[in-house]
């Protein structure tokens, strides 16, 4: 549990570091995940590790706890911050720090929402629908448990990118299909009951609130910027982990069973351990209640040629992911 716990919250304290001490200490937080991750990644060899029977380690729900806490304190914390005149903190040092805790946000605090939504707890799940929340997000609770997981690696799932489509298509067109998906498909399980729909608004425009009372509408920006960098983010990782793969029909007319050839796995340690094992895909969707510590590389499953951080740098571009990507596609 030490290498989760050292990858996940070290960004955490850099980034306090750079905060108070401004200057050359700002971009620390952003130099550890942006580089120093991704050269960990290139040149050591070692997996993340597999902790048996993990759902037995109260360590590995701990951090969660943590983790979620530390998005809920910095949040506002950073809004406040970065809102309010200080000439110890210099535009550079201010973007610098934007951008770092924003792909904490992103990698950290998103993987460990996913982790959250999926426990049985109904504490933990809510805490997960929180972190969602905050960033504008909500639906994703929805939408992730009952859609994606049921239709992956089909025309029926939102979130699986299609052959040939680059991101910025996709974006245009995942972030309402997946809102309208979740909403209908949390309908037809309530049979008209409460939405949940409802609570992921409140939370989202108590959360506007909150920053336009720390910060004015400056502070309003500084939270949109980090909502929306984030789900970026986020769609990144879904984009890349079912790029162009496909679940054949059965003769009944239903889905094939999901298996390893449906999911993008990157075997790399330090982007792992930073991301509570997200990347090791396929696990997660045979076995979606299995602990992140748990999670293992399936035999004769697919594989990103680079890390998912690099990958999702390279989904930008969508000439240059087309180039890296399609060698790999099965025929």
């Amino acid at each position: 549990m030490s290498l989760f716990s050292a990858m996940t919250l070290a960004p955490v304290a850099l980034f306090l570091f750079g905060a108070a001490c401004g200057g050359w200490a700002a971009p620390l937080s952003l130099i550890f995940i942006a580089v120093m991750v991704a050269a960990l990644d290139r040149f050591a060899a070692l997996a993340a590790p597999l902790v048996p029977e993990a759902e037995e380690f109260p360590a590995a729900q701990a951090l969660c706890v943590v983790l979620a806490v530390l998005h809920l304190l910095l949040l506002p914390w950073l809004i406040w911050r970065l809102s309010q005149p200080d000439p110890s903190l210099s535009t550079g040092a201010r973007l610098a720090l934007f951008a770092g805790f924003a792909l904490w946000l992103g990698q950290v605090s998103n993987s460990n929402a996913h982790e959250l939504i999926h426990r049985d707890s109904r504490f933990l799940r809510g805490l997960g629908v929180l972190l969602y929340s905050t960033i504008g997000y909500g639906h994703h609770a929805s939408a992730h448990r009952l859609v994606h997981h049921r239709y992956v690696a089909s025309d029926s799932d939102p979130n699986t990118a299609r052959r040939g489509e680059g991101f910025w298509r996709y974006l245009l067109r995942v972030w309402p299909a997946e809102y309208r998906a979740g909403r209908a498909a949390e309908a037809a399980l309530r049979a008209g009951a409460s939405s949940p729909y409802r609570i992921y608004a409140a939370i989202t425009l108590a959360t506007a609130a909150l920053s336009l009372a720390l910060g004015g509408a400056r502070g309003v920006l500084i939270w949109a910027g980090l909502a929306a960098y984030a789900q970026v983010q986020l769609l990144l990782s879904d984009y890349v982990q079912h790029y162009g793969l496909r679940r054949a029909r059965q003769p009944d007319g239903r889905l094939e069973p999901i298996g390893p050839q449906h999911s993008w796995d990157a075997p790399a340690w330090a982007s792992s351990a930073l991301m509570l094992n997200a990347p090791r895909h396929a696990d997660h969707h045979a076995n979606p209640r299995r602990a992140y510590p748990g999670l293992l590389l399936p035999e004769g499953g697919l594989r990103l040629p680079y890390s998912l951080p690099v990958m999702a740098v390279l989904a930008l571009m969508p000439p240059l992911w087309f180039r890296v990507m399609h060698r790999h596609l099965p025929r």
